[in-house]
């Protein structure tokens, strides 16, 4: 039976982290302070926002919530972002999604200044990960690669085959992981890696399977390798209850460590959100 490899342990280090730096900034006379960009009510982003702001006054973040009317105009969220940008007192923006149809998500998330971008989804911030000079890298896929290091794998030639390319966890995990000190062997699957009848092949070889496709249970237990290490990352609603992408209870009896779903990557997620935060503050005023 795999060991359960918890978010919060992992989570709980980067608190310590993000307070120094608060606290760095905090002798110099800086303040950290979020803005949290919404366009209409949809309910499961007011979940988000609260438990943003739970995070932030745990650390001592100031977190300003700026809600936008259903029918506010593309020209609209950008001069608010525009405003966002040129405040003093904000030094973090994060842009809550999903958008109205009629919103150009692209166009509204680059107007957003890459320092203040605590995503780290704007392309600038995408760019520094080629050359392995990441300031404010995407949550989400350094929540997955935070928890590889902390189980202490040797990730140096480990075949890793992440599932999912989205711009947001795929691609950027892959990045990561294939930086020098890092120097996984990285394979990314996708819609046409199933379209091939390939998928099954080459999680069946994985040392690392990072899931991120966004598909409940999508990935069968019998599939893993024994002995292999499963991160998953998808968070998928079904019926009451929040599954993963992986076929849990199986992939746990063949796995050496699997993460689970809910309180694995999304716990550590939401703390680089914050470290996130505390980083771009750095950033903006030249301290290292």
């Amino acid at each position: 039976m795999a060991e359960i490899l918890k978010g919060k342990p992992i989570a709980d280090g980067i608190s310590e982290q993000i307070n120094q730096k608060r606290s760095l900034l905090q002798d110099k006379g800086i303040k950290v302070k979020i803005a949290a960009v919404q366009v209409g009510d949809d309910p499961a982003t007011a979940y988000y926002v609260k438990s943003q702001r739970k995070q932030a006054d745990k650390h001592n973040i100031e977190h300003q919530h700026f809600k936008l009317a259903p029918q506010a105009t593309q020209s609209q969220l950008i001069e608010a972002i525009t405003e966002l940008n040129k405040s003093s007192s904000i030094t973090g923006i994060i842009l809550l999604t999903p958008l109205p149809e009629h919103i150009d998500a692209w166009a509204a998330q680059t107007a957003i200044d890459p320092k203040k971008d605590i995503e780290g989804i704007h392309p600038s911030n995408l760019g520094l990960l080629v050359y392995n000079r990441q300031r404010l890298a995407p949550c989400t896929a350094l929540a997955a690669v935070k928890m590889l290091q902390a189980c202490g794998v040797d990730l140096v030639g480990a075949e890793t085959v992440i599932v999912g390319r989205s711009a947001i966890v795929g691609k950027p995990v892959a990045l990561i992981l294939l930086e020098r000190k890092l120097s996984a062997t990285v394979t990314i699957c996708h819609t046409g890696t199933s379209k091939k009848g390939k998928l099954i092949e080459h999680i069946s070889r994985a040392d690392i399977v990072i899931a991120a496709m966004g598909s409940p249970e999508a990935i069968k237990g019998k599939w893993i390798k024994r002995g292999a290490v499963v991160i998953d990352v998808g968070v998928n609603q079904v019926g009451d209850k929040l599954v993963g992408d992986v076929e849990f209870e199986p992939a746990a009896e063949r796995a050496s460590i699997i993460t689970p779903v809910p309180g694995g990557v999304g716990v550590v997620t939401t703390r680089l959100l914050m470290l996130n935060a505390v980083e771009a503050a750095c950033w903006q005023n030249g301290i290292e």
